[in-house]
């Protein structure tokens, strides 16, 4: 090393070794050291005098490697030391260059400049609370925030006014806890912005030090307006409360199914409700679904719309019966989903839909159906009765007086036939309920009062279906009107006793009538077919199905009638 790189005088030597920073001395044509002092060498690791002669590449590369600011060197062993480096330049030639460094403390570095940036640009205002004097000191982000002018300090008093009494001693709680217990905290308060008194959210946190040395007690933080954000989040929770309330009212199930592992979540009670699943048993996976909980036929269905969904990325629209857990019952459910995927281009990793329970409406469904199949057929049956009823009417009356009243009784007997079906929920009739009805004017008072024995019923409970109550209630009418002019009750001794009974076998039920009248006139055989024959005939015979034998002994007249009875149609009941 030539002797003018070095200093000359001793006490400039000792200042250099013995100096508490690290110094430098390079070749501004080389970029060589030309000397190192023994704090520097410490610094890097090196031994005294072993950087001397050495390339400045053994610190580091790049091209600000030497200049002024903070740097990262490496040591001899390898790692990375930040310092930071000041220039200074030389007396003796501007060849040479002296350079001053010091170790940086990573705290510095991360409260550098460059930072704060970071932190305003992130929306975050630095604050400082000194125990010793009170004062609330801001940075300029923070005043921003606050709304007051920068470089302002604030006191209890004038921050507290900016809140309501309430939010300031929340504070007030907050940061003495912190102070105390020594602890980090973070907390959110309503306050109005000074200036404006615009109302505001904000955010801080922050951190008590506690006092050393001469160092008072501080509590250092940072703080954000957060108004937008927690108005965003207010506004998404309304929303899925509002959500959450139109699930509920609807009855809907609301889940999420994750296709990689087949796991599901079920987001609401509603869900559990449905398959008959405690919460604590978790959802089900589509392979336990559609393998143990879907009933066996309607699986490849399901399967189908599953796959359709996703093939022409639709919405899923699926029906099918569940056997619902703890009671075994058989459900019929509805579900509706999309599949979601984590991006555009990539394939659906989620299904997220709704199920119902469609159990009653399907029933209500299928009922209003079989109810309308009803309607067709009895209109038919009745308009063929009413058909029957004009023409043998026509045919017996001997004048348009007769025929009226004729016909006009029987449509009125064929009315409050259907006025009975149709006020009975089961659409059924009475049998005890038509023949009382027809019988009532007859009688001496009830037909089961005692001494009003001119009407005698007897037999058990019996209703009579649809289709067969209005041919048995128009054959009644015809029977009672028949009674009334030429039998047992055109005249005041005569009786009429109507006893039945049912049987039941393999073929089912069967209904045994018979009508028999004592005390009228005297009873010939007719000498032709009149309407009442006719009508037993073509209406009970055709409708009926039933056996009918008719006998003239000279004490009154008598008829049997065996009658199938129908099986109650299920559907028609509103309670099954």
């Amino acid at each position: 090393m030539p002797g003018d790189a070095r200093p000359q005088a001793d006490p400039y030597r000792r200042s250099f070794d013995e100096a508490g920073i690290g110094l430098v001395i390079l070749d501004g044509g080389t970029d060589r050291i030309l000397d190192a002092n023994p704090h520097l060498t410490t610094l890097l690791g090196y031994e005294a005098g072993s950087l001397t002669g050495r390339a400045v590449t053994i610190l580091g590369d790049g091209p600000d490697l030497l200049s002024a600011g903070i740097r990262s060197w490496i040591t001899a062993n390898g790692s990375r030391l930040d310092v930071r480096i000041r220039t200074s330049p030389s007396s003796d030639t501007e060849a040479l260059r002296t350079l001053v460094v010091e170790r940086v403390d990573t705290d510095e570095i991360v409260r550098s400049e460059e930072n704060r940036s970071a932190l305003t640009a992130a929306g975050l205002g630095e604050w400082r609370l000194d125990l010793a004097d009170g004062l609330l000191r801001v940075s300029r982000r923070a005043a921003h925030i606050l709304g007051v002018p920068p470089g302002t300090s604030l006191t209890w008093t004038q921050l507290s006014d900016l809140m309501d009494a309430p939010e300031a001693e929340k504070v007030k709680t907050t940061i003495r806890a912190a102070i105390r217990d020594r602890a980090p905290f973070a907390i959110e308060t309503r306050l109005r912005r000074a200036g404006d008194s615009v109302a505001v959210r904000i955010s801080a946190r922050g951190q008590a030090i506690a006092a050393t040395g001469d160092r008072p007690g501080i509590v250092v933080g940072v703080l954000q307006d957060v108004t937008t954000r927690l108005g965003a989040r207010d506004a998404l929770r309304e929303s899925e409360e509002r959500l959450r309330i139109a699930t509920s009212l609807a009855e809907l199930g609301i889940f999420e199914w994750h296709m990689l592992d087949d796991q599901a979540v079920w987001e609401n009670e509603r869900m559990f409700a449905i398959f008959g699943r405690r919460s604590e048993e978790g959802a089900l996976g589509k392979r336990e679904f559609l393998g143990t909980v879907l009933h066996p036929d309607d699986r490849p269905a399901f399967r189908r719309a599953i796959s359709m969904a996703l093939r022409d990325d639709s919405t899923l629209q699926a029906s099918g019966r569940i056997q619902r857990s703890g009671d075994g019952a058989w459900r019929i459910i509805d579900m509706a989903g999309r599949f979601e995927s984590d991006a555009p281009d990539r394939l659906p990793r989620r299904l997220i839909g709704v199920v119902a329970d469609v159990t009653e409406r399907r029933i209500a469904e299928e009922r209003q159906a079989l109810l309308i199949r009803e309607l067709h057929h009895r209109v038919k049956n009745t308009l063929a009765t009413v058909q029957a009823i004009v023409g043998s009417t026509a045919r017996t009356a001997s004048s348009i007086e007769s025929f009226y009243e004729a016909f006009v009784g029987r449509i009125m007997s064929l009315a409050h036939t259907h006025s009975v079906l149709t006020e009975d929920a089961w659409q059924t009739a009475s049998l005890r309920n038509l023949l009382e009805n027809e019988l009532r004017p007859y009688g001496d008072g009830a037909s089961d009062a005692p001494g009003a024995r001119r009407i005698v019923l007897d037999g058990p409970p019996v209703d009579l279906a649809s289709e067969v109550a209005v041919p048995i209630g128009m054959a009644i009418h015809e029977l009672t009107t028949n009674a009334a002019k030429h039998g047992a009750l055109s005249t005041q001794e005569g009786r009429v006793a109507i006893v039945w009974s049912v049987t039941e076998d393999a073929a089912g039920k069967t209904l045994h009538l018979d009508w028999s009248e004592f005390g009228g006139p005297r009873v010939r055989p007719p000498t032709r077919q009149g309407f009442g024959s006719r009508l037993l005939q073509r209406v009970l015979t055709a409708q009926v199905r039933a056996d009918i034998a008719a006998s003239y002994p000279p004490e009154g007249f008598r008829l049997t009638m065996r009658a199938p009875l129908p099986a109650r149609t299920e559907g028609l009941n509103p309670l099954a």
